[in-house]
């Protein structure tokens, strides 16, 4: 039994006639007659007493039929629900990410809006951390997505997801053959960075007590670059675990974990503490539990269907 069977029973039952029902349907007359029939033989019982003229629904169709229209009624409100959502998530969305998170998130953000918001006009740019917070400050983006904490009294942070890194390893370097790296041993490699544009690190610039966080020596660039440099140049870079699955799988063989390395990173989302647009947050944040592992996400994301601000 489906929606469509109960609409054309209702329809015959209010023009009395199957002809003009079929027509209102779009259907032909003898098309719509076997329709009926098969929801008869699946209910094992008459519907409609079709030697009377005009075609009138026996005792029994009588009271399928009212509670058809208790259905089709309810069915309409949840499609009107979900229809208002949908009408509150349209208009501008615009999107800051840093570098290292786009590549991952950006194709699938636009998979899922467009499909389930067509209204929502989304625009995404990536840009440096201090750039995306300052952008933020200043309302001339809307949501944030970056690296935790935010470390900022102006903005509200949401976490999304927490990922480990990996070394991606070139097969010309001596180091392919270890099976894993220490993280304090790491930079005594020949290790490639995006800190102030593409470089090999320089141990010897690195301040003493300075905090060697992800953000601070790969800031802006692509991973897919470092990647490319480390298979033609040598060495080794050092990789978010989002971005395996975007490198192709010939090449996941030079890949290592790296042990101490528990912390990794946190991925928040960050919005101005008097954002107001509630059903365009959820509608992120369902489009970003659609493209993560649920293994990642922080369980504020996985759990909650929505969030409240």
């Amino acid at each position: 039994m489906t929606l469509q069977q109960l609409r054309y029973i209702v329809a015959i039952d209010d023009f009395r006639h199957f002809g003009k029902a079929a027509e209102a349907c779009g259907l032909t007359q003898s098309t719509l007659s076997l329709l009926v029939k098969k929801l008869e033989e699946e209910l094992d019982v008459r519907i409609f007493d079709r030697e009377r003229h005009p075609v009138e629904p026996t005792q029994h169709g009588r009271k399928i039929i009212e509670q058809a229209r208790v259905v089709l009624f309810n069915a309409a409100q949840i499609t009107e629900l979900a229809e208002n959502e949908r009408q509150l998530v349209s208009g501008p969305l615009h999107l800051g990410l840093i570098s290292t998170v786009a590549p991952v998130l950006v194709p699938g953000l636009f998979t899922y809006l467009v499909r389930n918001y067509p209204s929502l006009s989304l625009r995404t740019e990536e840009m440096l951390t201090s750039t995306l917070k300052e952008k933020l400050r200043k309302a001339e983006v809307d949501i944030g997505i970056l690296a935790s904490p935010v470390n900022d009294p102006e903005l509200l942070e949401i976490p999304l997801y927490h990922e480990r890194f990996f070394a991606y390893v070139s097969e010309k370097d001596p180091a392919y053959a270890q099976e894993s790296f220490r993280l304090e041993r790491l930079m005594e490699h020949p290790l490639w960075i995006m800190k102030n544009g593409l470089q090999l690190f320089d141990s010897s610039r690195r301040e003493p007590d300075e905090d060697p966080t992800y953000e601070k020596y790969f800031e802006g660039g692509r991973v897919g670059t470092l990647i490319q440099i480390v298979n033609e140049l040598g060495g080794l870079t050092v990789i978010p675990e989002t971005h395996i699955s975007l490198i192709l799988y010939s090449l996941q063989k030079n890949l290592r974990p790296i042990e101490g390395a528990t912390r990794g990173r946190s991925i928040a989302l960050a919005i101005r503490k008097d954002f107001i647009h509630e059903a365009k947050l959820n509608a992120v944040v369902d489009a970003i539990r659609s493209i993560i592992p649920v293994s990642l996400l922080f369980p504020v994301i996985r759990n909650n269907p929505h969030l409240t601000l």
